[in-house]
């Protein structure tokens, strides 16, 4: 016969087998008891605060990159002598207006401005040199001058303009200047002219008009850049 008490003792052995053997299982379906999951999710935890405190190291590092000093800056843009701006131009004067492409190219003996789209015709080219200001080759005279000024409804500032696009005061005018939080150009008063720069973009490690809002006399010209190009 068997004995009771051995009956006793394999029911216990059973069940302790049955319990390892359900631990076991759980374990290897992936949900691991609360004995185990604790410390894995302690684990979890501590990996979570030190990513969160390297990127707020990260970004407090990049906040507090101090731009360039204005004058400096000012002064090389002023000096920068070759250099290329594509982009769209779109003019309103009253209830007037016209808009075209704009290539601006810049060079050592003047500047060269192509604008194609306007007045239902092919690209005008106006060029500004020491002789003066030419339209489409010609040579500088008065009267085309005076045409340029009546179809493009203003007087093109060019030598100044020549440095607004860059986000920068002509040096040899008196001008007022406001300077945004980045110390870029925001308002610049110059020439009878006011020019609001509400956009900047990256160019070569440094912030440039992306597009600025040039007003004068009821005229207002808008100016979007798509693609700065300096010589080497």
């Amino acid at each position: 016969m068997i004995d009771a008490k051995d009956i006793e003792s394999h029911i216990r052995y059973s069940a302790a087998v049955s319990s390892i053997s359900s631990a076991y299982y759980t374990v290897a379906a992936g949900i691991a008891p609360a004995c185990i999951t604790r410390p894995v999710a302690s684990r979890r935890l501590v990996a979570w605060v030190l990513v969160s405190a390297l990127l707020q190291a990260c970004v407090a590092t990049r906040s507090v990159t101090a731009p360039p000093a204005w004058q400096p800056r000012a002064t090389q843009l002023q000096n920068t002598m070759e250099w290329q701006l594509d982009g769209r131009t779109a003019v309103a004067i009253g209830s007037q207006g016209w808009q075209a492409t704009l290539n601006w190219r810049q060079r050592p003996i003047g500047s060269e401005v192509r604008l194609a789209g306007p007045f239902g015709v092919g690209a005008m080219v106006i060029t500004q040199t020491p002789a003066g200001i030419s339209v489409n080759g010609a040579p500088p005279n008065a009267v085309d001058l005076q045409t340029l000024q009546d179809r493009l409804g203003f007087e093109l500032p060019i030598r100044n303009l020549r440095y607004w696009l860059l986000g920068v005061p002509d040096p040899d005018a008196p001008f007022e200047l406001t300077r945004n939080s980045q110390d870029r150009a925001e308002l610049l008063t110059q020439a009878g002219w006011e020019i609001n720069y509400d956009r900047y973009a990256i160019v070569e490690g440094d912030w440039l008009p992306a597009h600025l809002v040039l007003s004068h006399a009821g005229a207002r010209v808008r100016v979007a850049v798509d693609h700065w190009t300096f010589k080497p």
